[in-house]
């Protein structure tokens, strides 16, 4: 299928590793120029903007600051703005239970979860406006619905920001700015399997083996094993598309069949 992203101007938060570097990639070999943000430099985003048609911005992309600064670069080089990927996310297991977590804890999960995706949606939307037909496309998480005591407040700031995606969803549509989610359920990412990731965090205060840790986040699944970073890029570019152009407000699950729901 041609999703029709040739030349299409795209900016992409958290971009370093994990999903932001699979969007990334994956936008650019459907011919997408990309401005692709993110704290800190990885030698894998470096190579992947190499000889394309796209540049990396270094900000903190939880500050107001910081998303005004990805977009002004995008702006400068492209022209404009036609697409906005909201990656940007953090998670910590909360081991010592819902006592242990800080009002400091709190905001980081707050800053990162949800505050990252209003600021640059804040910053690219005026941009999105004039380029219309756009969109936006945030990666949200299954445990917006499917609330942990192990994230509690990860999950809180989860459902937090599919609220806001889908109340924008319906402001925008009208404008011709179409407001989309993705929810993964366990990803293989270092944010997961990692050293200091998710299952390492859990083994540890466990007492058990990481891969135990590992082997259990997929085993309610239907298909028994933890989706690649490359399949939710995947899904975050056939919304982003104008193939799709009449879903918004939609929010599509990827987790092997986690969600038991109907």
């Amino acid at each position: 299928m041609n999703l029709g992203l040739t030349g299409r101007r795209a900016v992409v938060t958290g971009a370093s590793k994990g999903i932001g570097l699979a969007v990334t990639r994956a936008l650019l070999q459907e011919g997408a120029r990309v401005a692709a943000g993110a704290r800190h430099a990885s030698a894998e985003l470096t190579a992947t903007v190499e000889e394309a048609d796209a540049l990396v911005v270094l900000a903190d992309l939880t500050t107001t600051a910081g998303c005004a600064a990805l977009v002004d670069a995008a702006v400068t080089r492209f022209g404009g703005v036609d697409l906005l990927v909201n990656n940007v996310g953090a998670v910590h297991p909360r081991t010592g239970g819902f006592l242990s977590v800080t009002d400091e804890d709190w905001q980081q999960a707050l800053e990162a979860n949800l505050f990252s995706a209003v600021r640059a949606t804040r910053a690219a939307l005026p941009h999105l406006l004039a380029g219309a037909p756009s969109a936006i496309v945030t990666v949200c998480s299954v445990n917006a619905t499917l609330p942990d005591p192990g994230v509690i407040d990860y999950s809180a700031a989860k459902a937090a920001l599919r609220s806001f995606c889908k109340s924008l969803s319906k402001e925008l549509g009208p404008s011709g700015v179409r407001v989309n989610t993705v929810s993964p359920g366990p990803v293989e990412t270092e944010l997961w399997l990692g050293p200091g990731g998710v299952a390492d965090t859990l083994a540890r205060a466990g007492g058990v083996d990481p891969a135990a840790v590992r082997a259990a986040a997929v085993a309610g699944t239907a298909t028994g094993r933890f989706t690649r970073a490359d399949e939710v890029a995947q899904v975050v570019l056939l919304l982003a598309a104008e193939t799709a152009g009449n879903i918004t407000g939609t929010d599509v699950i990827i987790d092997g069949g986690l969600v038991s729901t109907i």
